[in-house]
């Protein structure tokens, strides 16, 4: 069975790896044009077009598949499924009439809960307990292709977004390679999404960042763990902007008001919320490093 692949960050690059090492015959991989990164601007190769380049397979960059020449670029691979995870381009009809094993997409949510583009970390925001991957057909409307299968994992009380997608990226790459196995086996059932049931995960942007201290301890320490690591969530404290890492909920303080620092404990700085309060484990004053917020204040100290 003849495989393409379409994926471009770290979480693709593990699903793509899995496969490869499945034995699977992946005869190209898709990933995003190169892109300036950090400081000097230089071209990067996304960790997709890495992986593809180490295992020898040809790598194809197209902006989008709105030439003909890059649509037939694809025909021509002759690919009986295409696999895609992340990819980050929108795939028209006519691409999607390609293979004839279909397009399975590697989604990081329950569909038909979270569809978009920021799936995990509005599970994280939203305080849930519970998310997981799911394998699904592509259509040409978002997320909302048929299921082939699904696996959950819970999330921790602590959990990050990054440190669930780094879970989720494991979870989905062992889904992804069972999916390809079943579909070159003829085993493949599709069931339907009940579009009723369908929410959306909108991108994540920095206008989100500034923590509201009036939401409950458990919204704010969620707020936290959904923007990590990127945008990150911010707050601010004398004057001053800081990046917030990492929070814990702790007991608050009967008619405090929200956003006003209780104490600085061995542990962090404890601040108000409209229900309980949150310790500041780590932060980052601007233009400076990540810090345990109470090395941070012993060089820096508040007047309380």
């Amino acid at each position: 069975m003849r495989v393409v692949f379409m994926g471009t960050p770290d979480i693709a690059a593990t699903c793509l790896d899995r496969i490869i090492e499945d034995g699977f015959e992946v005869v190209g991989v898709y990933t995003q044009p190169d892109r300036p990164k950090n400081r000097g601007m230089k071209l990067a190769f996304s960790p997709v077009k890495e992986r593809a380049l180490r295992a020898g397979i040809p790598v194809f960059q197209p902006e989008n598949f709105r030439e003909d020449a890059d649509v037939e670029q694809l025909r021509a691979l002759q690919p009986d499924v295409v696999a895609v995870v992340a990819y980050g381009r929108i795939l028209p009809q006519r691409v999607l009439d390609i293979a004839p094993g279909g397009f399975v997409n590697i989604h990081a949510s329950l569909l038909p809960a979270y569809r978009g583009s920021a799936p995990y970390q509005w599970a994280v925001l939203d305080g849930l307990q519970e998310t997981g991957v799911t394998a699904m057909y592509l259509c040409r409307e978002m997320d909302a292709g048929d299921i082939i299968d699904a696996e959950k994992t819970p999330i921790g009380e602590n959990e990050t977004a990054g440190e669930l997608l780094d879970k989720l990226a494991v979870l989905g790459a062992g889904l992804l390679s069972r999916t390809l196995s079943r579909i070159r086996g003829g085993e493949v059932e599709r069931t339907p999404q009940d579009g009723s049931l369908a929410t959306y995960a909108p991108m994540l942007d920095k206008t989100m960042c500034p923590i509201d201290w009036s939401k409950t301890a458990r919204q704010v320490h969620d707020h936290v763990r959904g923007l990590h690591p990127w945008p990150v969530a911010t707050m601010e404290l004398g004057g001053k902007k800081f990046k917030v890492h990492q929070t814990a909920v702790v007991p608050g303080k009967d008619g405090a008001a929200p956003g006003t620092v209780l104490e600085l404990t061995k542990t962090g700085l404890k601040i108000a919320c409209g229900t309980g309060a949150v310790e500041i484990r780590q932060l980052q004053a601007e233009g400076g490093k990540r810090m345990a917020a109470p090395d941070y204040f012993r060089g820096h100290p508040l007047e309380l």
